[in-house]
């Protein structure tokens, strides 16, 4: 299971890098601001993933 949530994690951090360059790159404010959001979504999910980890050792 956490596994899954680590990889769900970096999908969702690179869908949002991609998201967000690609904004930049058309000029689109709002797809760029929907990167940086599921880019954020993605590295509190992370951070959780890590915090789990530490109090699970």
């Amino acid at each position: 299971m956490a596994a899954d949530e680590k990889s769900q994690a970096k999908t969702e951090q690179a869908k949002g890098k991609v998201k967000e360059a690609a904004g930049r790159t058309v000029g689109n404010e709002r797809l760029t601001a929907e990167g940086r959001a599921e880019k954020a979504k993605g590295d509190a999910r992370q951070a959780k993933e890590k915090t789990k980890d530490v109090f699970k050792h």
